[in-house]
């Protein structure tokens, strides 16, 4: 049976993770997608065990004990994390899975899974990541500007991934990630 591959995007909140991510879900039929726990509250349209599992702190931190997480983090104010079960079976099996998640658990994965390929997603500027995160509607000005604050910290980490990628271009960073999964051997 062949390996499966883990492939991690990351970067900056706003800068289009998720976009991409769905594009790539849709028109690769070959990869999944790892679903993350969260104690935040669902966004409108978000459905639980399709968007994220949704938990409560205390659920979330009994995973933590119980070490039923590739990796976890705080991030504005709420737990989110990788359920380990999933991930491995997925692997086993010999399939490709998407991981979406922030930074810390990015450096997390490094470590347990370091043949990942692993991607940053840069903003074309943090000028136009503001008007993103703006844009979007979903978030107190308070969050916005925590958002933003750790968007520079993100940014200056960014040379710790295999690749890197700013998507200025919403087609193209796209099909620069496409080539780089189906061309690249991990």
């Amino acid at each position: 049976m062949s390996t499966g591959k883990l492939i991690v995007i990351t970067g900056p909140s706003g800068v289009g993770k998720g976009t991409i991510v769905r594009s790539l879900l849709a028109s690769h039929s070959q990869l999944s997608l790892s679903i993350s726990a969260t104690t935040r509250k669902p966004r409108s349209g978000e459905i639980d065990g399709r968007d994220y599992y949704f938990v409560d702190r205390q659920k979330f931190e009994a995973m933590i004990d119980n070490d039923r997480l590739l990796e976890w983090a705080e991030y504005a104010g709420n737990y989110y994390g990788t359920p380990k079960d999933k991930v491995e079976e997925t692997i086993n099996l010999g399939k490709w899975i998407l991981l979406e998640i922030e930074l810390v658990g990015a450096r997390a994965i490094k470590q347990i899974f370091p043949s990942s390929l692993r991607l940053f997603i840069l903003p074309p500027s943090l000028t136009e990541l503001e008007r993103r995160l703006r844009s979007r509607g979903k978030d107190s000005e308070e969050v916005i500007i925590r958002r933003l604050a750790r968007a520079k910290e993100e940014i200056a980490a960014s040379q710790e991934f295999t690749h890197c990628i700013t998507n200025d271009n919403l087609g193209k960073t796209i099909q620069e990630i496409e080539k780089l999964i189906f061309d690249c051997n991990i």
